[in-house]
């Protein structure tokens, strides 16, 4: 039997924002500019020296600090900010604010993902039915909306589809047909295959760990693998596309192809697997941020 090729690894960057640029990074730390405002977070990636001089960095709005990776921490406000402010990528509009674990509300790179599946549902020419597992404050979903899928998101935290309905209403998307559900993820895949509810798409983005409305435990080792079988069951007879990104775990994204390609086997199209990344303004340097897994028919 002849082994299969190795996977093609690529390399997306997410060069298309107005409102925020990636300053410097270096010293287990990025200089962001989120809109108006600069913050300086950790950032266990950026092993390098930074580039910029340090007082440029001691210029940032606010600086985050933490004891560990994954632990809560706390703002260091230099100067006065508003609580929240208004940001913006092509025709969405949304939210941000400092959160206690040192997220704002979006994750920059993910923007080559709205992208991408806008251009496809586009494309398509007929309707086109996404479901976003672990949808956060909503803009993928708001994205495919906006290209005219109609959206099921789907959340653990009823304070971030809070912040999504009004990301929603910022966008002026509030026609749209989006259904933001608070769930366990995996139960409802597997609520939706009972159902024989079916959609084109899926965008999945798992956190290392968490936990469901009523105390279920994910764990992405042990977790993703059934999500993903899970998932199969509610695809439609001529799905349209997979996003999977994973976040803080030592894997390769050559592992996650090998992880989606159960769930679209048969299916023809192709995987594009790799890594996302922030180029930052001056230097170029690439911070990545993330491993990926696509599939489209």
């Amino acid at each position: 039997m002849k082994p299969a090729p190795p996977p093609r690894i690529s390399l997306l960057l997410a060069d298309k924002w107005a409102d925020y640029e990636l300053l410097d990074s270096g010293d287990g730390a990025k200089l962001e500019r989120f809109g108006p405002y600069r913050l300086a977070r950790p950032e266990s990636g950026a092993f390098w020296r930074r580039g910029l001089p340090s007082s440029e960095w001691e210029a940032a709005d606010a600086t985050f600090t933490t004891a560990d990776e994954e632990g809560a921490g706390r703002w260091d406000f230099r100067r006065p900010m508003d609580a929240t402010w208004t940001m913006r990528y092509g025709a969405l509009r949304f939210s941000v604010h400092p959160t206690p674990f040192r997220h704002v509300g979006l994750f920059p790179e993910q923007a080559v993902h709205w992208d991408w599946a806008g251009a496809l549902i586009r494309a398509a020419k007929r309707p086109v039915k996404v479901l976003n597992l672990f949808g956060y404050t909503g803009l993928a979903s708001l994205a495919a909306a906006e290209a005219g899928a109609s959206v099921t998101h789907v959340d653990a935290s009823p304070k971030s589809i809070e912040w999504a309905r009004e990301n929603q209403r910022l966008s002026g998307l509030a026609d749209r047909p989006i259904r933001w559900l608070v769930d366990d993820a995996l139960k409802f895949a597997r609520r939706e295959a009972r159902r024989e509810s079916r959609y084109d798409a899926l965008i999945i983005d798992p956190p290392k760990f968490g936990r469901g409305p009523k105390g279920e435990v994910w764990k992405l080792a042990e977790s993703l693998p059934a999500l993903l079988e899970a998932c199969r069951a509610v695809l439609t007879k001529q799905p349209l596309f997979i996003i999977l990104t994973v976040y803080a775990i030592r894997a390769s994204s050559a592992g996650l192809q090998y992880l989606l390609e159960p769930a679209v086997e048969g299916l023809g199209g192709r995987i594009e697997v790799g890594e996302m990344g922030l180029a930052e303004r001056d230097r170029g340097r690439v911070l990545s941020t993330a491993i990926y897994a696509r599939w489209t028919a």
